[in-house]
């Protein structure tokens, strides 16, 4: 199901956070939406689950505007990992996961057993099944946040929302989940900081600076040294990976980026030590 964002701004405390923001996903793609710190991705992204309501603009999915649907109903459609998303309450894993379903239940009604079989295959898929009887406040952040993911997976989505999902997860996570998500099928919008996996799982990426969208495309078209160092104020040199040929940025951690090979650099060198008397 496609996402489009119509003009959409937001203000928060008398201040504009989002300014005007046209995107769109298309049915199906894994878009990912970056930029540096305070740039209202995060912002943006609760306009999609309805956790705010945009000042000016439409949010859409597929031809319906969000904020006209009922909550049970965009909430069926609409699925999202919070960065703020856990929970107090010492629910078992198990129970947290099933929350999902809500949506679509009426009333207490006990889950079907197609969606207990949900319920585990979710588990399954984010590598929490072995812990489906422990509390969630027992585990740790990288366990909980997968958690998480499972429970948004069992609301089965035609959208789904994911605000760095990444977060607390060791790289065999990262990649395992990022890989789940390109599977479904579903059309996916996710705020991530690491440029590189970005370019790895995304159809499309757009990236925002101070609240206004400045590029968008593939991220071929959009992660190049020179939107790099104008977005995020950091030098890099974009390369292909040798196995996926997916773009891949090296980044200049000690000075301007010099592609390998150049006349100027000193990659090789040993570098000059001076000492002041």
């Amino acid at each position: 199901m496609e996402v489009r964002f119509e003009s959409v701004s937001v203000e928060l405390g008398g201040r504009a956070i989002v300014h005007a923001l046209d995107l769109e996903a298309p049915s199906g793609q894994v878009v990912g939406l970056l930029g540096p710190n305070g740039s209202g991705k995060s912002t943006a992204l609760r306009c999609l689950y309805r956790a705010l309501r945009p000042s000016s603009g439409v949010v859409r999915v597929g031809d319906d505007d969000l904020a006209t649907l009922s909550p049970r109903s965009s909430a069926q459609r609409v699925s999202a990992l919070a960065q703020d998303g856990g929970s107090d309450l010492d629910f078992t894993v198990r129970e947290l996961v099933a929350l999902g379903r809500t949506p679509h239940q009426r009333g207490n009604a006990r889950l079907t057993a197609r969606e207990e079989a949900l319920c585990e295959q979710a588990m399954a898929d984010v590598d929490v099944a072995h812990l489906a009887d422990r509390g969630v406040l027992q585990l740790s952040g990288g366990e909980r946040q997968r958690v998480l993911v499972a429970r948004a997976l069992v609301q089965e989505p035609a959208v789904l929302v994911l605000d760095e999902p990444t977060n607390h997860l060791d790289v065999r996570h990262q990649i395992q989940l990022l890989r789940l998500v390109r599977s479904l099928g579903v059309t996916a919008v996710v705020v991530l900081h690491d440029l590189n996996l970005a370019a790895a799982v995304c159809d499309r990426v757009g990236v925002l600076a101070q609240g206004r969208l400045v590029a968008a495309g593939s991220p071929r078209e959009v992660l190049t040294p020179e939107l790099i160092r104008a977005a995020f104020e950091v030098d890099a040199v974009v390369v292909d990976h040798p196995l996926t040929g997916a773009p891949q940025i090296l980044f200049a951690v000690d000075g301007p980026a010099t592609p390998p090979g150049t006349a100027t650099d000193t990659s090789q060198a040993t570098p000059e030590r001076t000492t002041t008397p």
